[in-house]
């Protein structure tokens, strides 16, 4: 297919706006008459509230309001398990205890710190291990008294909030046709987003009863439809808008302070009211990125071919289930890595802990369950004496083969890891030989990885565009995506571009959302958005050219059916010559009579998923995404044996997108993916103390990765299309960070010499492994 524009690297549309600095976030915007709010945070991760005094903070000028936990409804998105604010006890440490609202940030703060609480200090859950123990104490005493959704699966009495189980061919079979088997432990705490923008919002109830909200959110009609249901709102009352997101990750799908800022401005009289994160406060008291333990025991037969997989995930939920429940099941359905294999048991489950509770992270629990899969892989294929990239490729999963929820794959919905993986040698040089000594203490290492990602979001999730014309005949976007930074509206004026064969600069994209105004889209995750919402506007664009050539056959006096529309134009297309200017019947026609058709055309368009099931409560079977996608990664280290350093040299990722749509784009995706992989497995970590207390909330202690620390990057696509995407492409936003951990912990296990199982891979954690500790 020849395209002219899809394939190309265009400058992104809301560009200007954010080099010149005029691009306004959240908390850029200056409201007049505006309340401050601010939270008490608990000391504590698990504390019984003896009492809590307020008349302090009363004292303190400017006080409008002081909310506590009492009578508020619970919330959460698969078992509402979670109050805005701690009530009877607090579960983590940072848990919102009190919320003030005054006419200052200073004095709601003042106040805030005058606030006393009384609290008996109860045993902590400090890992999912230690919470499946039998006299371990229980987070939640009453989890059987929850609603929860239908196919949620919590154990009361116990801290599992949700089991998912697969249950694929016959385990004895498998193992008995094994000739080798491993089996390892892995585990690493909870961690952060870190995204550039802390989360904010801002809420005011109005006289009329209309709830108007601005928020820093992945997912603002989730916003509005979680505020109607928790607080028995009209949900046509309730107004969400989000401008540009400062990066979000996942970590701003989840919906807290929004709930908050409708609290404090209904306390408030409903006056408007900010509430804001510093970042010590984002990075304890918002949800956290997940954590894990895990067990992986796979054996294959003397080909090298695996025959079996028992698989325990033991995800740390944290406090509350909120969406840690739904990323051990999307954890469950991808549980072995993108290999055929028969014969499968997997549990899967979502613990409570007294950690702050999880968020969606890039990928979705599958870069945590891939380093637990893929360090289990290279140990495999080092019993058995086979190159570990060759030990992949001849277990790759491909058409023709199921999944293990037992889908049927083709070449659409798979793509071509094969292909993948000679990419990655090619890059690689893998012929090199994977490990070279470079001086007395240096030694050089590769690791790699393969990755697959299927996107296990509600089957009724859709999204939806509108398209509108504008006089001189260019054309206004709205779409429900978020602009978090991916780029996703400018991909989605490439494709109108490509469609109605129009300069790109003629298409105008609204970046801000109004849930009022603008259609919805489900949520700005799980690199969905080409999917789902270029899917919705090809059918838009389809819309808007029945238009114009019914408007235009009545002017030419010709069938529809004999005109094309592109370049401007309603042209009959075996004669172009007689055309009409679509600039000219965009906003309808008058006939030299005075006689007139037509009126401002706009078009409209919807994507829903398509035959999505749930899974069977006990095998796992279903379908639960509509492809997967597939990749093989890589890292290169310098280690230094002496003091157990490292450097990561390069990292390689190779992945099937099925179609570049804009490769600058495509390449940036998957290098700050690989970058966010290389941190979350080298160095980022929550650090607890034995009273689940955070000891690091802080950048300068969290470390993320910093300008000057990340490696080359080097990235390829393979294109196989997939046949029920725009123009066959698959998504990118993720898939740069599911193996990173997992290749950076095989390059450095063979650098050392030792199996490094637990993440952060931080010199210390190499020492600890060196010398047998755990």
């Amino acid at each position: 297919m020849d395209l002219s524009i899809l394939g190309k690297s265009v400058v992104r549309k809301e560009a200007y706006e954010k080099v010149t600095g005029k691009a306004m976030y959240t908390n850029d915007f200056h409201h007049s008459n505006l309340l401050h709010a601010k939270l008490l945070l608990s000391k504590y991760a698990h504390a019984k509230i003896i009492y809590i005094k307020v008349s302090k903070a009363w004292e303190v000028p400017g006080v409008k309001a002081i909310v506590l936990g009492h009578d508020l409804p619970l919330t959460g998105e698969e078992i509402r398990d979670r109050p805005p604010l701690a009530k009877d006890k607090v579960r983590y440490f940072g848990e919102p205890v009190a919320m003030v609202v005054a006419a200052t940030p200073m004095a709601a703060k003042r106040a805030a710190d005058l606030i006393e609480v009384e609290y008996d200090l109860l045993p902590v859950v400090n890992s999912p291990t230690e919470a499946l123990v039998p006299t371990a104490p229980l987070v939640h005493e009453k989890l059987e008294t929850y609603y929860k959704d239908e196919f949620v699966y919590p154990i009361p009495g116990t801290n599992i909030a949700n089991s998912v189980k697969i249950r694929k061919g016959n385990m004895v079979n498998g193992w008995e046709k094994c000739s080798f088997i491993v089996e390892e432990a892995f585990s690493f705490a909870p961690s952060d987003h870190a995204a550039m923008e802390t989360r904010c919002a801002v809420c005011e109830i109005t006289l009329d009863g209309k709830v108007k909200m601005m928020t820093s959110s992945q997912a603002p009609y989730m916003v509005k439809r979680l505020i109607a249901d928790y607080f028995s709102v009209d949900m046509g009352l309730i107004i969400v808008e989000t401008p540009f997101v400062g990066g979000g990750y996942g970590g701003k799908a989840s919906v807290q302070l929004e709930l908050l800022a409708y609290l404090a401005s209904r306390a408030a009289g409903g006056r408007k009211v900010k509430i804001w994160n510093t970042r010590e406060e984002d990075l304890i008291t918002s949800p956290c990125h997940i954590g894990l333990d895990a067990k992986i025991r796979i054996g294959c037969n003397s080909d090298g071919l695996i025959e079996a997989a028992d698989i325990l995930y033991l995800f740390d939920g944290g406090a509350y289930s909120d969406k840690a429940a739904d990323l051990a099941r999307a954890a469950a359905v991808d549980c072995t890595g993108p290999y055929c294999i028969e014969n499968i048991k997997c549990d899967s489950l979502c613990i409570y802990t007294n950690h702050p509770y999880a968020a969606p992270y890039r990928g979705f629990s599958h870069a945590e369950l891939l380093f637990a899969f893929e360090r289990t892989m290279d140990e495999l294929a080092k019993k058995m004496g086979m190159d570990p990239l060759h030990f992949r490729e001849i277990n790759a999963i491909r058409p023709g083969d199921a999944t293990p929820t037992q889908v049927k794959l083709n070449k659409s919905n798979i793509g071509n890891l094969p292909a993948c993986i000679e990419k990655l040698k090619k890059l690689m040089e893998w012929e090199k030989g994977l490990i070279e000594q470079i001086d007395d203490n240096t030694i050089r290492a590769k690791g790699v990885s393969c990755v697959w990602k299927t996107s296990t979001i509600d089957p009724d999730s859709s999204s939806n565009v509108i398209l509108t014309f504008n006089p001189d005949g260019s054309i206004n976007i709205i779409s429900g995506i978020i602009e978090i930074g991916t780029g996703t509206k400018t991909i989605l004026a490439q494709l109108l571009a490509e469609k109605l064969k129009m300069d790109i600069d003629q298409i105008h994209v609204q970046m801000e959302i109004n849930t009022q105004s603008t259609p919805e889209h489900w949520k700005t995750v799980a690199s969905r958005g080409v999917f789902m919402a270029g899917n919705a506007l090809l059918r838009a664009a389809d819309d808007v050219i029945d238009q114009l050539k019914n408007i235009a056959s009545c002017i030419l006096r010709v069938s529809a059916y004999d005109l094309e529309v592109g370049y401007g134009e309603v042209y009959l297309r075996d004669d172009p010559n007689k055309n009409l200017l679509i600039k000219d019947i965009a906003y309808g026609y008058e006939f030299p009579n005075g006689n007139s058709i037509g009126g401002q055309i706009i078009g409209r368009g919807n994507y829903i998923l398509r035959r999505m099931t749930h899974m069977d409560p006990e095998t796992g079977a279903g379908q639960l995404g509509p492809e997967w996608i597939v990749g093989a990664e890589g890292v290169e280290v310098e280690y230094n044996k002496r003091d157990f350093t490292y450097k990561i040299v390069k990292a390689f990722a190779v992945v099937d997108i099925g179609k570049v749509l804009n490769e600058k784009a495509a390449m940036g995706q998957l290098m700050g993916a690989m970058s966010m992989g290389l941190a979350f497995g080298g160095r980022e970590t929550f650090v607890f103390d034995e009273l689940g207390r955070i000891l690091n909330p802080q950048l300068r202690t969290y470390r993320p990765l910093r300008y000057g620390e990340h490696p080359e990057y080097h990235v390829e696509f393979v294109e196989t299309p997939q046949i029920d995407a725009p123009y066959g492409a698959r998504g990118a936003g993720e898939h740069g960070i599911l193996g990173m951990p997992a290749a950076l912990g095989n390059a450095l296990s063979l650098a050392a010499g030792v199996q490094v199982n637990q993440l952060p891979l931080i010199p210390e954690t190499i020492w600890r492994a060196k010398k047998g500790e755990s």
